[in-house]
């Protein structure tokens, strides 16, 4: 028999939940493992949520038009800022839309500054004496640095990232002197301010181990790091990724 609780707030699956916000199944799954729908598994591995989360979402976003609106509100992969066009200029891993949809969750993108990120790239760019050091998130059409030092700009075009090679590595992402690297000596941001030489980015994960972006230092000489700076570096990137993982709680 059905409890009283399941009658008056019924479990929906995915594609019931979609039917109601008016999106594609296969988008609301992937707000369901972002954590913008909360929601559990079923032993069969399948995706349930309460019909009450879906009507306070419906009752906080108005109409959906593209995202959700109002100033609490969970950014949503319907936004292209989120989206996977599948045209993209610069490399990605099989788990992209997934990724871009766990970002959106930390609702981090165009965030206020925040001391404990400034705390990290400042002791990023003192244990590995580097001039610029960058917590970078990435969308599908930008890098944004959430904390920066040595650098004024707060985004760049996606297709500019070092980042995106680094978040495709299991360990850090190193280049010594980009202006002899294939991969980069053309890239804007070696030919001009801030004529990057040498990068070394670590992955920054969420709960489920999925990069939102680097932690990562910046030379405008070539040079590698020493093996205590890139354990410092390591060990900075862990606490980054323990704080993007404290915004979706």
């Amino acid at each position: 028999m059905l409890s009283k609780f399941t009658e008056e707030d019924p479990i929906l699956t995915t594609s019931a939940a979609a039917r109601i916000l008016g999106v594609a199944t296969s988008t609301v799954q992937l707000w369901m493992e972002s954590g913008a729908i909360a929601s559990w598994k079923t032993p069969g591995g399948h995706r349930r949520t309460r019909r009450s989360t879906i009507e306070a979402m419906l009752e906080r976003a108005g109409p959906l038009s593209g995202s959700l609106s109002g100033e609490s509100a969970v950014p949503v992969p319907t936004d292209p800022e989120y989206l996977v066009s599948g045209d993209e200029s610069y490399p990605t891993g099989p788990d992209e839309a997934r990724r871009l949809a766990a970002l959106a969750a930390t609702r981090m993108i165009d965030s206020a500054p925040e001391e404990r990120f400034n705390r990290i790239v400042r002791l990023a760019a003192t244990v590995t004496a580097s001039p610029i050091a960058l917590v970078s998130l990435l969308t599908a059409r930008r890098q944004w640095f959430k904390a920066r030092v040595g650098l004024e700009p707060q985004e760049t075009p996606r297709e500019w990232a070092f980042c995106s090679h680094a978040i495709l590595q299991d360990a850090p992402f190193m280049v010594e002197d980009a202006a002899t690297d294939e991969r980069f000596r053309d890239n804007p941001l070696v030919l001009a301010d801030p004529r990057i030489r040498f990068y070394a980015g670590v992955p920054l994960r969420d709960r489920s181990g999925l990069p939102m972006g680097t932690l990562c230092v910046i030379d405008r000489e070539p040079r590698r790091l020493r093996a205590a700076e890139l354990q410092a570096l390591c060990d900075l990137a862990d606490i980054a990724s323990l704080e993007i993982q404290a915004k979706v709680a």
